[in-house]
This record gives structure tokens, sequence and C-alpha cells, in this order.
């Protein structure tokens, strides 16, 4: 199926699932998606190969930012319903705390969109939205 059947799908059925699987590190890392309304909303369950540090016990940043990374991928895709695979043109990313051995949520934001360019940012948090994990911005390019 291409691209931009699967995001017609997604957008008919209101399941982000199909265009997760597209993708096999967020399959890895077992990202999931929800259409809540208007909003688009992640989740990473907590799963023992995430995590980077066992002392504390942490989640691996490398995930953090993956999956933060991977959610505006999707939201970048789903709310300009642009059937290419957005490209990162730049990604920067705050570790504000330590992502802990539980459920990590992010949402996100498209600030800003020109023809070829757009700008989005994503929140992640555990267990208060008001006090986030991380929180990152990146730069797209969504032309051919």
């Amino acid at each position: 199926m291409s691209l931009e059947q699967t995001l017609i799908d997604v957008r008919k059925n209101h399941c982000l699932q199909p265009l997760i699987d597209r993708v096999p590190y967020a399959q890895f890392i077992g990202l999931e998606g929800e259409i809540l309304g208007d909003e688009l909303v992640f989740k990473l369950p907590f799963a023992e190969h995430n995590i980077g540090n066992p002392v504390l016990p942490a989640l691996h940043g490398g995930v953090i930012g993956g999956f933060m990374e991977l959610a505006m991928v999707f939201e970048v895709m789903y709310r300009l319903e642009t059937p290419v695979m957005p490209k990162v043109i730049d990604f920067s990313l705050d570790y504000i705390r330590a992502g802990r051995t539980q459920e990590t949520i992010a949402k996100c934001e498209v600030v800003r969109q020109g023809r070829k360019v757009v700008n989005a940012s994503v929140t992640a948090w555990q267990t208060r939205r008001s006090e986030p994990i991380a929180n990152a911005r990146a730069h797209f390019l969504i032309a051919d």
C-alpha cells in the first residue's frame, strides 16, 4: 500500500497505527498514537528493552529522542496530509528530567509551515503534563 493510501486510511478510520507500522523503529520501541478529536497524542508504553540506565532505572535518551522525533514526523504527515515522509533538517532536544520506567506521553504542534519546510515542536511527560521530561523542536523538509 502506498504512503498516500495509508494516510487516507488513517483519516478515514481515525487510527494512526497503519502509519506507525510503516516505520520499523516505531514498532521496535512500541510507539502508539491516538486521534482524540482534533488532537494527536503519542504514547511510549514502558518496555524493558528501552531502558538505558538500569541503575536508576531510566529510559535511554536515544529512545526518548527517537520517540519525540517520530511523533513530530507523524504529526506533520497527518496535519499537512503529505504523502512524503518528512526529512529532518535539524532537531534540537532538551532533556529536563530522567524518563522513568513508566509510560511516556507526547503532544506535538506544527508551529510554522512554508512551502517546503515545516517547523514543529513536541513535549514529552510521564506523570503530569506540567512536568515534562523533554522538549524538542525540529525543521522538516516536506518536498519531494
